[in-house]
């Protein structure tokens, strides 16, 4: 307890907390002896590089799904996609990062990349490693975003403004893109801003400890592995801030895609 400072009282110890939170002293790494600044600052970016092709790609293509199954609401497009996203939702994260393994990664399947690694030097060598954990993200995000996108898309097709764009004729790709998506940004850019954090952070530690990418989730893995509690404090509070940070952009955001928000 003295040696970790659980002997001090906990004001202190909660405003020494503060204290490296604003200035970004965190303190050294107990496993290395490294400043705990410096590894987040080697490892975020490639964190951001790995789970960012994923996050947008998911989410692009859950809304244009969640579209698609609400326009043809109760038909066996919807049926379909809905029971694609209920199966999606059902498999574990860590069962679809090993199948794409064996499936795309080794000579059990196609053999086309690698197993585990980050040898990334240009845009070439970046999409080849980046590829299936890319794919990972997608599979596992896309069954929940789409439900979540469906149930939006299908409350705002119902409203009368719709039925009526309906009736005069109006062309689909108008109704949808025009009045259905642009009338459900709010709820759209919550789910967004919200998922950022965790996506950067759980996504990122199970995608970098299973391929060995050295990325903020990787440290954070063998921070919790070791006990290293520098990083682990420095990681907890850095999410906590990025939750204030994202949420507080979505806030601003909301009076931009619907300026009745502002008044």
């Amino acid at each position: 307890r003295h040696a970790l400072g659980y002997d001090r009282p906990f004001l202190i110890r909660y405003g020494d907390y503060v204290r490296q939170l604003v200035t970004l002293d965190l303190g050294l790494s107990d496993s290395t002896g490294e400043p705990v600044s410096s590894i987040l600052i080697r490892t975020l970016p490639i964190s951001m590089a790995l789970v960012i092709p994923g996050f947008v790609l998911g989410n692009v293509l859950g809304l244009a799904l969640g579209l698609l199954a609400a326009w043809h609401r109760g038909k066996w497009l919807d049926k379909l996609v809905m029971g694609g996203s209920v199966v999606g939702m059902s498999i574990s994260f860590i069962v679809i990062i090993i199948g794409l393994q064996i499936l795309l990664c080794t000579p059990y399947g196609l053999n086309l990349f690698p197993v585990r690694g980050w040898q990334v030097h240009d845009a070439g060598s970046y999409f080849y490693y980046v590829t299936v954990p890319t794919l990972a993200l997608v599979m596992v995000t896309l069954g929940y975003n789409t439900r979540f996108y469906r149930a939006v898309m299908a409350d705002e097709i119902e409203r009368d403004h719709i039925r009526t764009l309906k009736a005069y004729g109006a062309r689909p790709a108008e109704i949808l893109f025009k009045h259905v998506l642009k009338n459900s940004l709010i709820p759209v850019l919550t789910r967004i801003m919200f998922s950022v954090p965790f996506v950067l952070i759980s996504g990122s530690l199970l995608l970098e400890s299973y391929f060995g990418i050295p990325g903020i989730g990787l440290v954070t893995f063998n921070a919790i592995t070791s006990g290293d509690q520098p990083i682990l404090k420095a990681v907890v509070g850095l999410t906590g801030v990025l939750f204030v940070v994202a949420l507080t952009i979505n806030d601003l955001l909301y009076s931009v895609v619907d300026p009745r928000v502002a008044k």
